[in-house]
């Protein structure tokens, strides 16, 4: 009877594992369909409006609520491992003071994150690692914050067998990229970011489809007028998803989140990112989003 019920046990751990395989398999499916219909949803830092931003906890709601993506924002301890950490110092989301890098991971780990509204709690920053198994086999992550540490996240996901889960990204030039990381660029999931508002938008874009045809396009502008926008066409026949942040005004040309959710407007916001080319949208409401999505059949 003992074994009955070990064997029991085992069986259900492998068809969760199993299932959740084949769920990131599933959004991978969606990542490289140039084809597919839907919208992909990335939540900010996690869900932080009901766990402390960057923590695990923001990260496994976000992914029970059926997200495509977390985020991640990159920083390194004094011994060399990569954490979970948005901001230059420890100051705003934890009960600590200074860098990262002014402790080891063992004396970063003694202090707790706050918070939305400061409150300290019992979480603690996490590691990449420890990100990277939380997600695996579950959901993408987005490497934010990540160029200085491409080699050392690399080695983070092969570790973890999470390599095809991470997006890497930046705003630098192709050759710049190029120069800076020779080899790992041809065996990384890469998305380079583009500020419509700069002259040079649409040559960066076309000089990296040119070379290595990146799975997607991070569009930021503060003005909506960007031919880009109105004729995206040259992006997308190449296969690239167009992935838009609609977190805060300057990011989005003004249609942002909150216009959707506190001003009832998705019209001029989610509406609008989605009409000029939208594929994959970052928010700050990934609930909201959601719903919205599915409403429409635009989500699973």
């Amino acid at each position: 009877m003992k074994n009955f019920f070990k064997n029991l046990a085992l069986s259900a751990a492998m068809l969760f594992s199993l299932s959740s395989y084949g769920q990131v398999e599933n959004i991978l499916k969606h990542l490289h369909n140039p084809n597919d219909n839907g919208i992909m949803v990335t939540a900010h830092r996690g869900d932080w409006r009901n766990a402390p931003e960057n923590s695990l906890q923001a990260y496994k709601l976000a992914i029970e609520m059926g997200v495509d993506v977390i985020e991640v924002d990159l920083n390194k301890t004094s011994d060399g491992v990569i954490v979970i950490m948005h901001d230059e110092t420890i100051d705003r989301t934890t009960d600590g003071k200074g860098k990262p890098s002014d402790y080891t991971l063992a004396q970063l780990k003694k202090f707790h994150l706050r918070n939305g509204i400061g409150v300290i709690t019992k979480h603690t920053i996490p590691t990449l690692e420890e990100v990277m198994e939380l997600a695996k086999g579950k959901v993408l992550v987005n490497l934010d914050k990540s160029l200085p540490y491409y080699n050392e996240a690399y080695q983070v996901l092969k570790k973890t067998g999470t390599l095809q889960q991470a997006i890497f990204k930046t705003d630098l030039p192709y050759q710049d990229v190029r120069v800076k990381y020779p080899v790992i660029l041809d065996s990384i999931t890469f998305m380079p970011v583009v500020y419509l508002d700069k002259p040079t938008a649409k040559q960066i874009i076309n000089e990296y489809q040119k070379e290595i045809k990146p799975v997607a396009f991070e569009l930021i502008f503060h003005k909506d007028t960007s031919g880009v926008l109105s004729d995206n066409a040259f992006i997308k026949k190449h296969g690239a998803k167009i992935w838009i942040n609609s977190l805060w005004p300057s990011l989005n040309g003004g249609h942002n989140d909150d216009l959707a959710v506190d001003e009832s407007n998705t019209k001029d916001s989610w509406d609008w990112l989605i009409a000029h080319g939208a594929t994959m949208i970052q928010t700050d409401r990934p609930k909201e989003l959601l719903n919205y999505l599915r409403k429409r059949s635009l989500h699973q």
